[in-house]
């Protein structure tokens, strides 16, 4: 089954299918634009000219986020307030549809003066392309962590994206189920085995997975995974080049995954996503695992039980368990934009405690920003035990490259090993296979 084409919706992540994401494989150069995309012609923009008689300047904005446009309007309008000579619209499109959208706009320099990058790796092919300007400097940057910038920074290290959301995934739980039935939320893995195992002897899917879209194998196994390989500790062994991928404690974190497949429901390899969310919102299924996001779909789904969460295991009773944490998107100045100024000016904007804190509430997100706090209760436990104990993502925010990246290679391995095709030892042998081919330790 080819996964190579599927996209992240609401979480944000993905693999960009143009040239600019083929120059972050295999240490080849990247794919240059045209050189009026690099240096573009007067007429080049994404807004509109500036009219006799100083009407506004108009800034096109694009998102790959359409549920969020209302509000995205508010915080539009509180940014006109201070600036009335300057008019966004925000222009959303379909998240299966927006990187063939993007990169088209871009090679032709023409149609957006401010984009939404994908993290990371992503982020970091259409810097290194030449479609961004640089924002090193831009007031409010100093309030985001480094770690955080690092998610919109090209190879030469400087920062051309504004994080504006953080997402964590963590594993959702009907609460009122749990009273009812008298189950306690595990500390370990163990416990999580046989609270899955009570469920299922109640006639109960434990857990409401979807398999169909490979994206959400990944983040599961983010989740499951994280206290078998060790969290932490391996990722920066990995990293150094210590440790790889056919490690028997990742090994394990892959077995894991094996050992959940009578807990999920059955075919889960073939539903959607939307499905399993219907599962769990009906009471057929007592846990769901996705980000942080899910939080806002809940709320839009009026669901009649409250959730809780937890956000992962402990190797050991007591001790506290890591959260799944990365920027979830950015926004960037392209390069081709006649408006830079304003653009800029914008970017300040998006950078501020007072966009931060809207859009947390307004969204239901955590921000990057520091000093923003969310409003909604789960997800300030979210936010504060991130600042704590939390863990990379390690698949998407540092083995998301490659063509195919090393991120879809894993997925599609995943989706194998359910289909009775590979081994957990296989998956893991193929992900380093296609890790060999481009990554180079830290030195």
């Amino acid at each position: 089954m080819n996964t190579s084409k599927w996209l992240l919706g609401a979480a944000g992540l993905t693999l960009l299918t143009s040239t600019v994401l083929s120059s972050c494989s295999g240490g080849s150069a990247p794919a240059q634009p045209d050189s009026s995309a690099a240096q573009p012609a007067p007429s080049a923009s994404g807004g509109e000219a500036v009219k006799s008689g100083g009407d506004p300047v108009k800034l096109t904005m694009y998102s790959w986020r359409p549920e969020d446009k209302d509000g995205y309007q508010l915080l539009i309008e509180e940014f006109q307030k201070q600036n009335p000579d300057i008019q966004v619209e925000f222009k959303p499109f379909k998240s299966t549809e927006y990187n063939t959208i993007l990169n088209n706009t871009l090679q032709s320099g023409t149609g957006v003066d401010i984009l939404q990058l994908r993290p990371y790796d992503a982020a970091t092919a259409i810097a290194d392309a030449q479609y961004l300007t640089p924002l090193d400097g831009l007031k409010g940057l100093e309030q985001i962590q480094d770690s955080y910038l690092t998610a919109a920074k090209g190879s030469d290290g400087k920062v051309y994206g504004v994080p504006f959301m953080l997402n964590n995934a963590v594993i959702f739980y009907n609460k009122k189920m749990f009273e009812e039935l008298g189950l306690k939320v595990p500390e370990t893995y163990e416990q999580f085995m046989t609270l899955n195992e009570t469920l299922k002897s109640k006639n109960i899917v434990p857990i409401a997975q979807s398999g169909k879209a490979a994206y959400l194998l990944s983040m599961t196994h983010a989740v499951i995974g994280a206290s078998a390989y060790g969290g932490n500790g391996f990722v920066d062994a990995v990293l150094k080049g210590e440790t790889n991928f056919k490690d028997p404690k990742f090994v394990e974190s892959i077995n894991r995954m094996k050992q959940l497949e009578p807990y999920f429901p059955k075919d889960f390899i073939a539903i959607e996503d939307k499905d399993a969310q219907a599962m769990f919102y009906s009471g057929q299924a007592a846990m769901y695992i996705n980000g942080s996001h899910r939080l806002e779909t809940f709320k839009a789904n009026d669901l009649d039980f409250p959730v809780d969460f937890f956000s992962g295991f402990a190797a050991s009773p007591g001790e506290k368990p890591n959260i799944v944490t990365w920027v979830d998107g950015s926004y960037a100045v392209a390069k081709s934009s006649k408006y830079q100024e304003q653009a800029l000016k914008f970017m300040e904007f998006i950078a501020s405690k007072t966009f931060g804190q809207m859009f947390s509430e307004k969204l239901t997100r955590v921000s990057p920003i520091t000093g923003v706090e969310p409003a909604e209760p789960l997800l300030k436990q979210m936010a504060a035990i991130s600042a704590e104990q939390s863990t990379p993502y390690l698949i998407l925010t540092n083995f998301n490259r490659g063509a195919p990246s090393s991120k879809v290679t894993f997925e599609d391995s995943l989706q194998g090993m359910y289909l009775g095709k590979l081994t957990p030892e296989q998956v893991a042998d193929a992900l380093q296979a296609s890790v060999d081919k481009w990554f180079k330790p830290a030195k």
